[in-house]
């Protein structure tokens, strides 16, 4: 499994269209992902005070678009080493492959612990 961050709206808006796309697929070519061990130190570095967000669950092996594990683009975040690979999905995100939805909520200083997993 491999984790995505997002907002409750981009989801919702997701289901709507039936399938889940980023900005970063069109700036960039892919979809940010993280494994498990990542996604603490990413919600930190980019997401901090962000009370908006749920985790999107997503089976790799239901995934239809390309999924390639790459280094950061740009700087890693803190406590995620430079050689880390992280998971980058090459195409919108079939909402099949999606296994769960769980709210990604920080604590009242707008800091990540833990997984709702």
């Amino acid at each position: 499994m491999i984790l995505h961050i997002t907002s409750h709206a981009e989801w919702n808006e997701a289901q709507t269209r039936g399938e889940y796309s980023a900005p970063s697929l069109n700036t960039e070519g892919f979809i940010h992902c993280s494994s498990e061990r990542q996604v603490l130190h990413v919600a930190n570095a980019f997401y901090r005070g962000r009370n908006d967000l749920v985790l999107l669950v997503i089976d790799e092996a239901k995934l239809k678009p390309g999924l390639k594990w790459e280094a950061p683009a740009g700087a890693p975040a803190p406590g995620v080493s430079e050689s880390d690979l992280f998971p980058h999905i090459y195409g919108p995100i079939n909402l099949t492959a999606v296994a769960s939805v769980l709210d990604f909520e920080p604590d009242s200083a707008g800091i990540w612990h833990s997984l709702p997993l």
